[in-house]
């Protein structure tokens, strides 16, 4: 079990945490499976929420830029040991960290991203894109690999499997993103060529150009995924 915080939490209006607004109910996820072995689900569970904590704090419509990125440097200071209860969430995953053994390098990495998502609002081309996906969705699987003790040989698979699970997200909260925080993760030389602009993300439905553009993401464009399908791995593998 994770240990609790030796901090006394802080005033409720000192928490750096803050909700988005978005409701977690749309989550696509589901954490702490019941097929995750049983000691592991409270770590499991520990990096979602601070993930998910730290993500609300990107994506608060009501926070300035200069607000967030002091946030979410406020969660790394705490996840690196700093003393403070106005985050229990990186207090909470010090603690499991600590109990696990496992390195605090894809908290930092998800941080960055959602540092990203404070002050980037467009993406160039894929590769800009995919350079994102390394920070908000490779760490994701890379926390999981080393909780069950894998390989670090697995991590280019997963790191292709999760990006298309971005981009998967991506393309269906597009429109519900640009509205409410003017960020567009569409690329957007996708769009220049298929003769759209981020605008037509405000219409009621998609126009043709604009469908062209999701269609082609929605292929997940084959080669750089290609990767996603390894031997499979020891711990699941069938004996």
């Amino acid at each position: 079990m994770i240990a609790p915080a030796t901090e006394t939490a802080a005033p409720e209006a000192a928490i750096v945490e803050t909700p988005s607004g978005k409701g977690r109910s749309g989550e696509n996820f589901p954490v702490g499976s019941w097929l995750i072995r049983r000691d592991l689900r409270v770590h499991v569970h520990a990096f979602y929420r601070f993930a998910r904590n730290a993500d609300d704090i990107a994506d608060n419509p009501a926070l300035a830029a200069e607000d967030k990125l002091r946030r979410l440097d406020r969660m790394a200071a705490i996840l690196d040991g700093a003393a403070g209860g106005d985050s229990p969430a990186a207090s909470a995953m010090r603690a499991s960290l600590a109990a696990t053994g496992v390195s605090a390098e894809h908290c930092h990495d998800v941080l960055r991203a959602f540092r990203l998502d404070a002050v980037k609002l467009r993406y160039r081309d894929w590769d800009d894109l995919m350079g994102y996906c390394r920070y908000s969705a490779a760490p994701v699987g890379r926390q999981l690999l080393d909780l069950h003790g894998e390989s670090r040989a697995t991590w280019p698979a997963s790191d292709a499997l999760c990006a298309a699970l971005q981009v998967l997200n991506h393309l269906q909260d597009c429109a519900a993103d640009y509205r409410a925080l003017d960020r567009v993760y569409l690329p957007i030389t996708d769009l220049e060529v298929a003769g759209c602009t981020v605008s037509d993300l405000a219409a009621p439905a998609a126009n043709p150009g604009l469908r062209r553009v999701i269609d082609s993401l929605l292929a997940i464009r084959p080669s750089p995924f290609a990767s996603a399908r390894p031997p499979v791995c020891r711990s699941t593998a069938t004996h």
